[in-house]
């Protein structure tokens, strides 16, 4: 078959209407508003409406991209959206998908910032947030068991899991080290045990159930503007270059290296690069740097920075823009009598050297990874990657635990109220299946009765 033809999918189109940009762009518009759960949350949304309801894409091309954005560092769900609406309608496609996925969570959350750090001494917000900070916790445990049911279908992986956790908690290892290893390892399983390493990143392994073709079928031949070119290759990397030395030049020659919104760029830049595995996994890096190195935060306002990502739509490592508002407004880079201007700054030049490598990691490797159907060698290393996750994200939980259970240490005692509130919400998560966001609401309220009334 010659994938080359402009008219190889000819057989497909008769057989579905077309969907034209404007189209997609009023679906991806509504995506972003109404993708809440978490990157599970977020791929299920999609998987329901493009898959299932609108056969927009098939089952296993959807899920062999799925398997790309899971390898790369960043959000897998935004860099899936990316994927898709570049698969569909070229580079626009792209752009439209991934940037309406990110832009309603990064103005909500620019507004909640400020009210929090405006008003956050205020009683009644500061007992919601004594009543979300425990649901945090609690919805973290359940992303590792969620995360854990997933990837731990054999004693390999769960050896896994248990390496990276001790790497990560007991070792010290840098996050990028762990997940290198992992791939090694999984490259190397594949070559061993290929049975062991052959798990699917998403949990499916059943065959489409819908007779009805879908636009993008699985024998749909690749469109042309996704064939692999070197020229195109090129292009996407020199347009991406030129995309994020500009500001970063730009910040550095008025403001100089060791300005605040120099040092956020370069930092999260880095995060963007290095970090794999989802926002749980992205979060301790980004705490190390944000709360740690930097001081832009501190530890207690980077859980509630977790808990505004959990109730607003969007990818969670939108946390970042929190992260960035908060540094920028407390150190007032454009003085005190432009505080939230500085936050407002901070947060969108995060968010573009954030999410910038997102979108040249799709632009620029979607054409190889369309090449790429159904070959464990590709696959093998993110299985051993997401079954690693599973152990950091336990390390993350237990750092959320302690400071929220002892927000004064092991010499402070226990916060009995807070393990009750984190104990109620995991049995909402996990044994009645409770929305997350309903949730944080309920933990919400419960936090501020026990702060005014008790």
């Amino acid at each position: 078959m010659n994938t080359n033809h402009p008219e190889a999918g000819a057989g497909a189109e008769k057989t579905l209407p077309t969907v034209s940009l404007t189209q997609a762009f009023w679906f991806w518009l509504k995506l972003g508003f109404i993708s809440f759960g978490g990157p599970a949350g977020q791929i299920a949304i999609m998987h329901q409406e493009l898959v299932e309801r609108r056969r927009w894409i098939s089952e296993r091309r959807f899920l062999h991209a799925l398997n790309y954005c899971m390898v790369l560092p960043g959000p897998e769900a935004q860099q899936l959206a990316t994927y898709i609406g570049w698969l569909m309608h070229r580079t626009w496609g792209g752009l439209v998908a991934g940037g309406l996925f990110v832009l309603p969570s990064l103005f909500i959350l620019i507004g909640l910032s400020w009210v929090y750090i405006a008003f956050g001494d205020v009683p009644w917000v500061a007992g919601l947030f004594y009543g979300i900070k425990p649901a945090v916790t609690a919805i973290v445990v359940q992303a590792t068991v969620r995360i854990g049911s997933r990837a731990l279908k054999n004693s390999a992986m769960w050896a896994v899991a248990a390496a990276a956790f001790v790497a990560i908690f007991a070792l010290q290892v840098p996050f990028p080290f762990i997940v290198l290893g992992a791939a090694v390892v999984g490259y190397a399983g594949s070559r061993w045990s290929p049975a062991t390493f052959s798990g699917n990143a998403a949990g499916h392994d059943k065959a489409n159930l819908s007779s009805v073709p879908a636009l993008i079928d699985d024998h749909t031949p690749t469109p042309e503007h996704a064939l692999f070119k070197w020229s195109r290759l090129a292009r996407v990397v020199a347009v991406g270059a030129v995309l994020w030395a500009v500001p970063m030049m730009a910040l550095t020659g008025i403001l100089g290296w060791d300005h605040t919104l120099t040092q956020m760029g370069w930092f999260f830049t880095k995060a963007a690069l290095l970090t794999f595995g989802g926002a749980y996994a992205v979060l301790p890096y980004v705490y190390q740097g944000g709360v740690t190195h930097f001081g832009w935060l501190t530890p207690s306002q980077m859980i509630d920075g977790l808990a505004l990502g959990e109730t607003t739509p969007g990818p969670l490592i939108m946390v970042v823009a929190f992260v960035a508002f908060v540094g920028g407004y407390v150190k007032a880079v454009f003085g005190p009598d432009a505080v939230f201007l500085a936050g407002a700054t901070a947060a969108v030049l995060v968010t573009w050297f954030t999410f910038l490598p997102s979108f040249l990691f799709i632009l620029a490797g979607g054409p190889l990874v369309e090449s790429t159907h159904g070959q464990l060698g590709f696959t093998a290393p993110l299985t051993a990657i997401t079954a690693a996750v599973v152990g950091v994200i336990l390390n993350l939980a237990l750092f959320f635990g302690y400071h929220v259970w002892w927000p004064q240490g092991f010499a402070g005692s226990i916060d009995w109220v807070s393990v009750v509130i984190s104990l109620g919400a995991a049995v909402a998560l996990m044994r009645y299946q409770r929305k997350v966001i309903h949730v944080i609401a309920v933990c919400a309220l419960v936090g501020l009765a026990y702060r005014l009334f008790v």
